[in-house]
């Protein structure tokens, strides 16, 4: 029993499983030194009243996702109640492996907003740093080779047997300090993904031609963010882009819309606004010293209620679309996720 807490609660967030892994194996780490400790999972879950003193831990594990943890975990953050336990938070990032180097993902302000909303809860934040997990942005990229996710699974097991040992004694851990620099310069991105960037990218998947409407990925949607509509699934603004839904689909049969989404995008987020623009200076309703003076202000005035608008009705447009079957096909083909070579984590019960 170790001589600095006698419990251990930590909270979690995962979409394909990085945060999780952390979670129970901080948990295992602790069982070890006969720390009772219980993980809670943030879905589904409210926060609960704290009965927490100097002698319990308190933790909290969750992926990075736009460069900020998820609003889920914001949310529930912001909802906590206030406390005085010793806390520690550990955001998962994207990281690979080139060779035997470990290389590091971006965290942007993953870590510090958390931080931030924690301690002006009175809580004393004794640890913080990322854990570069396999990035599992399947959306965006192929998934990690499965010798590649073993190998950077056993480098962070050894990395959080550390910090476990280290957070145990109750000392601190601030390796997030090391990657500060770093992340404030990234903040923009942060800033526009939570308030534009992620309602986008909702907007992306679609259910393809193999799917039987078994409803995985509504059961399991961890925001319930996919509802069904017109006979199919469906992808609401709220969805978090956490690639739960594409990754658990025993028929593979969740894929993005690529074709659909890059022109889409090029035209909402670039030659539309400024069309607009120069439409309005045409007619008159706009002065050249104004339009000059004030390019920028007017155009992002434009694009984020036009970019909204075009988004939701566009794929309202295609989820009706996708109803036909050649034109799902279509679709189904011009999407980079719907071929073999394009990887996928895990596949998990069949309906």
């Amino acid at each position: 029993m170790s001589d600095k807490y006698n419990k251990a609660d930590i909270w979690y967030f995962t979409g394909t499983g990085n945060a999780r892994f952390a979670a129970n194996q901080i948990a295992e780490n602790c069982n070890e030194v006969r720390i009772p400790t219980t993980v809670y999972n943030i879905a589904g879950n409210e926060p609960r009243p704290p009965k927490y003193d100097r002698k319990t831990l308190l933790g909290f594990c969750f992926p990075t996702h736009g460069f900020l943890a998820p609003p889920l975990v914001l949310k529930f953050l912001f909802r906590f109640p206030k406390g005085k336990a010793d806390v520690f938070l550990l955001n998962t990032r994207a990281g690979l492996k080139l060779s035997k180097l470990h290389m590091p993902g971006i965290g942007g302000l993953a870590l510090w907003v958390p931080t931030l909303i924690l301690w002006l809860k009175g809580y004393r934040v004794i640890g913080f740093r990322p854990l570069d997990m396999p990035s599992n942005w399947i959306s965006l990229h192929p998934g990690v080779r499965k010798k590649v996710v073993s190998s950077v699974h056993d480098h962070c097991t050894k990395t959080l047997e550390r910090f476990s040992a280290r957070i145990l004694q109750g000392k601190p851990v601030l390796n997030g300090l090391l990657w500060l620099p770093i992340d404030l310069f990234v903040a923009p991105v942060a800033f526009a993904y939570y308030f534009l960037g992620r309602f986008a990218l909702a907007k992306t998947y679609f259910a393809n031609y193999k799917c039987n409407n078994c409803n995985l990925c509504i059961d399991e949607c961890p925001v319930e963010a996919v509802i069904e509509k017109d006979g199919r699934p469906y992808w609401k603004f709220t969805c978090e882009s956490c690639m739960h839904c594409m990754n658990v689909c025993p028929h593979k049969a969740i894929d993005t819309a690529h074709a659909f989404v890059i022109p889409l995008w090029w035209l909402v987020f670039s030659f539309l606004p400024y069309g607009i623009m120069r439409a309005m200076l045409w007619l008159g309703w706009l002065s050249e010293a104004f339009y000059r003076q004030y390019f920028d202000l007017i155009f992002y005035a434009i694009l984020i209620p036009v970019s909204f608008a075009l988004i939701f009705y566009s794929y309202s447009l295609l989820h009706r679309l996708l109803g036909t079957p050649w034109i799902n096909k279509l679709i189904s083909y011009t999407s980079l996720t719907h071929y073999s070579w394009w990887r996928r984590y895990y596949i998990k019960q069949k309906r």
